[in-house]
């Protein structure tokens, strides 16, 4: 009897092991899925027309920013060693993807490849560097740097929605 309490104890300590494992990919998907949740809601309330508004000349119009965000995803995943899909054509993706349906579904399928390769990072690589053209950081950085640049983007569309009476969904009075 005490060898099997000893074997159940050993196995149930190296299932609580492997999911510690797992508490910073955890932690991410959950912040990313936010915020991607909030970026899909944004890009969904904008109407069709509003896509190619831009605040000025030379700066992304909002079809572009989301698209731009979506791309990033695959970016940030290459350079860590994720391959994009067969047929992604991430640089190609703000020129070419074009109508609200195909911007939020090109937005929905990259948010979900990129929590895939947030699930597929091992923590006991998190140090090791990767070189993204912009900077050299350890892997734990680039998953940082798509939270960051997914939250970068949610901010730069909720002024893009304000500016064309569009309200957050999320800040809309809920009603009683």
């Amino acid at each position: 009897m005490k060898k099997l309490a000893l074997l159940f104890c050993c196995l149930f300590s190296f299932g609580i092991f492997a999911q510690e494992d797992q508490t910073v990919q955890n932690s991410l998907t959950g912040l990313v899925t936010m915020v991607q949740g909030q970026l899909v809601q944004l890009a969904d309330a904008f109407d069709e027309s509003q896509y190619d508004w831009r605040p000025a000349e030379n700066i992304r119009s909002v079809r572009e920013a989301i698209l731009h965000t979506a791309a990033a995803n695959y970016f940030l995943a290459a350079k860590m060693g994720h391959p994009s899909p067969e047929g992604v054509d991430w640089m190609g993706m703000e020129k070419n993807i074009t109508g609200k349906e195909n911007v939020i579904a090109a937005l929905k399928a990259s948010n979900e490849f990129i929590l895939g390769v947030i699930a597929k990072e091992e923590a006991s690589k998190f140090g090791e560097e990767v070189d993204f053209g912009f900077m050299k950081l350890n892997r734990l950085s680039g998953l940082l740097v798509v939270l960051d640049h997914n939250a970068e983007h949610k901010g730069q569309l909720i002024a893009y929605a304000r500016s064309n009476d569009v309200a957050p969904p999320w800040s809309q009075p809920q009603p009683e």
